[in-house]
C-alpha cells in the first residue's frame, strides 16, 4: 500500500541536468580545470560537498569545495531566475499525485536551488517536505536522502513510491526499499542494470498516474 510519493527534482520536474553541466564545465574552463568525458555521469546524484570535492580533486580547480559549490549555485540561481526549465507535464503530474498522497522532494540540488524552484514554479504548495542531499550523510546512490524524506513525511520507506530519472537516483530509491518509478533521462540514459532494478519504467512524466504508482496499470 503506497502512502506517500517522493520526487526527484533535476531531470524529473526541471530539465536541468544539462544546465548543471554547462555551469560546471564553464567554471572549469575559466579556472584552468580539466573537464573529462565522465565528469557529468560521475557527479550525477552526488551531494554538493561530494561534487564540489570532485571538481577540486578530479577536475583540478584550486578553490576549496565550499567556494566551488557557492559559485556554481550562484550561477544556477541566475539561470533559473531568467528561465526556469520546467518539464512539460510536470506540474500536472504533481497535481494528480498530490490529490491522492502526501508528496516530498528528495534532491541532490543545494537547498537554495530547491527552494528557488519550488517557489518560482508554484509547486511548493504541493510538497509537504523537501530534502537536499547536503542535509544527509551521503548523496545518491546511497539511500539517505530518500530515507530522510520518508522520515519527514512520517511514513515508512517501504510505503513510499519514488520517481527518478538517473542511474544513481534509481539505485538510491531501490536501496531505500521504495517502489521505484523510472523516467529515464534521454540525455543521460541510465545503464540497463539500473533500469532493470526499477519497478516500472515510463517514457515521460505525462504518463505518471496513480495507477502507475500503485502498479495497477
Amino acid at each position: 500500500m503506497i502512502e506517500a510519493i517522493v520526487f526527484d527534482l533535476d531531470g524529473i520536474l526541471i530539465d536541468s541536468e544539462h544546465v548543471w553541466d554547462e555551469v560546471r564545465q564553464e567554471l572549469a574552463d575559466e579556472r584552468g580545470g580539466r573537464w573529462n568525458e565522465n565528469a557529468s555521469r560521475d557527479m550525477m546524484g552526488m551531494s554538493s560537498l561530494e561534487w564540489s570535492r570532485y571538481m577540486r580533486d578530479v577536475v583540478g580547480l584550486s578553490e576549496e569545495p565550499e567556494e566551488i559549490s557557492a559559485e556554481v549555485v550562484r550561477r544556477l540561481e541566475d539561470r533559473y531566475r531568467r528561465e526556469l526549465p520546467l518539464i512539460p507535464g510536470a506540474e500536472q503530474a504533481v497535481q494528480r499525485l498530490a490529490a491522492r498522497w502526501p508528496l516530498a522532494l528528495a534532491s541532490s540540488s543545494n537547498r537554495e536551488l530547491i527552494d528557488l524552484v519550488l517557489e518560482s514554479s508554484g509547486l511548493g504548495r504541493y510538497f509537504e517536505a523537501s530534502v537536499s542531499s547536503e542535509e544527509v550523510a551521503r548523496g545518491k546512490p546511497a539511500p539517505d536522502v530518500f530515507l530522510e524524506a520518508a522520515r519527514r513525511l512520517g511514513v515508512g520507506p517501504t510505503s513510499c513510491a519514488a520517481v527518478e530519472d538517473s542511474e544513481n537516483g534509481i539505485l538510491a530509491a531501490k536501496a531505500a526499499d521504495m517502489r521505484t518509478i523510472a523516467i529515464p533521462n534521454p540525455h543521460y540514459p541510465p545503464h540497463e542494470d539500473a533500469l532493470a532494478a526499477a519497478d516500472v519504467v515510463i517514457a515521460s512524466i505525462e504518463e505518471l498516474t496513480p495507477a502507475i504508482v500503485e502498479g495497477s496499470s
